[in-house]
C-alpha cells in the first residue's frame, strides 16, 4: 500500500466517524416506510458482500476454511444489528454513549480470551466506565440515586449489547491478525447480513415486525432503493477509510479519532430532535468518553 500522509489518514477516520454518527437518520427514514432496521441492514450488507467477493474471490475461500472467522462474523453481526436497531427506536445520544462502553468490555474480554493481564490502569478504567454508565442510566426525573442502574428500554439494552459485540469484534480482530484483511472484512459484512436476517426472520415470523416489502416491491418508493444503495456505498467506504487510518496511524490515534462518531451523533440527533443532552448525560457521557480516550492512549501490550 502506497504511503499516505497522516493528515489524509486522520481525515479518513473522521469520515468513518461521520458516516456512523449520522447513520441513524437514513435508518429512521427507511423505518418510516416500513423497512425495519434489521431488514435494512440485510439489504445493505448483502450487496456489499457480493461486491467484496467479486473483487476479492479468495476472501470467500478463506472465510469458509477458518471457523474462527465465523466467530468474528457473529460478533460483527451482533454489533451491527443491535446498534442500527437501537438508534432507530431510542434516544440516539444515550444509545451511542452506552455503545461506547466498549473499552470496559474490551478489558474484560481481553483478560478472558487473550489472557492479557488486568493492570491497575485497566481496573481504574473499568471503574470509571461503570461510573459513567451509572450516571447515564439514572432514570430521568427520579428523586434519589439508584445503586444498581440497569438499562430500562430495549434501545438501551441494544446499545449495551452492541458495545459488547464491538469489543468482542475488536478482540477477535487482534486474535485473528494472521488472517488476510479481505477475509476479515468479508466476515464482518457476512455477519452483519446473516445475524440481522436471522433475528429479523424470527421476529417477523412471530408478527413482532413486518416482513420486508410486505406490500410488494412496487409499493416501496424508488428513493428508498436509492437510499439503500447509497448506504451500501458509504458503509463500504467507511471500511476502506478505517483500514487506511488504522494502517497509517498509531493505534492510539486511530481509537481517539473514531470517537468522533459520538460528537457527530450527539450534534445531529440533538439538532434533529432524535436525542436530548442533559447535565447527567454530559457528566456520565464525559466519563465514558474519557475512559475510551484513556484506553486508546494506553500502549498496546
Amino acid at each position: 500500500m502506497s504511503p499516505i500522509a497522516p493528515g489524509w489518514a486522520a481525515l479518513a477516520l473522521v469520515f468513518n466517524g461521520l458516516v456512523w454518527g449520522l447513520s441513524w437518520w437514513p435508518f429512521r427514514q427507511l423505518q418510516s416506510h416500513g423497512l425495519h432496521p434489521l431488514w435494512a441492514t440485510v439489504l445493505i450488507y448483502v450487496p456489499a458482500v457480493a461486491v467484496i467477493v467479486a473483487f476479492r474471490p479468495h476472501s470467500l475461500r478463506q472465510l469458509m476454511g477458518h471457523r474462527a472467522l465465523w466467530v468474528l462474523a457473529l460478533a460483527a453481526g451482533v454489533t451491527n444489528a443491535a446498534f442500527n436497531w437501537a438508534c432507530v427506536i431510542g434516544d440516539v445520544v444515550r444509545v451511542v454513549l452506552l455503545f461506547y462502553l466498549m473499552p470496559l468490555w474490551s478489558a474484560l474480554l481481553a483478560r478472558w480470551l487473550l489472557k492479557e493481564p488486568m493492570s491497575r490502569a485497566a481496573v481504574a478504567r473499568v471503574a470509571l466506565a461503570l461510573a459513567g454508565a451509572a450516571i447515564v442510566l439514572q432514570p430521568e426525573g427520579d428523586v434519589g440515586w439508584s445503586v444498581l442502574p440497569l438499562p430500562r428500554s430495549l434501545a438501551e439494552w441494544l446499545g449495551v449489547l452492541g458495545g459488547i459485540g464491538l469489543a468482542l469484534n475488536n478482540v477477535l480482530l487482534k486474535h485473528q491478525a494472521r488472517q488476510s484483511q479481505e477475509s476479515r472484512v468479508l466476515a464482518m459484512f457476512v455477519g452483519g447480513a446473516v445475524v440481522s436476517a436471522l433475528v429479523g426472520a424470527l421476529l417477523s415470523a412471530q408478527g413482532q415486525l413486518p416482513w420486508p416489502m410486505a406490500g410488494g416491491v412496487g409499493v416501496v418508493p424508488g428513493w428508498v432503493w436509492a437510499l439503500v444503495l447509497v448506504m451500501m456505498v458509504f458503509f463500504l467506504g467507511t471500511n476502506v477509510a478505517l483500514q487506511i487510518g488504522a494502517t497509517h496511524l498509531p493505534a492510539q490515534v486511530t481509537s481517539v479519532l473514531m470517537l468522533s462518531e459520538v460528537l457527530f451523533a450527539a450534534i445531529s440527533s440533538t439538532w434533529l430532535g432524535a436525542g436530548r443532552i442533559t447535565a447527567p448525560l454530559l457528566i456520565g457521557g464525559g466519563l465514558i468518553v474519557l475512559t475510551a480516550v484513556w484506553a486508546a492512549r494506553e500502549r498496546p501490550l
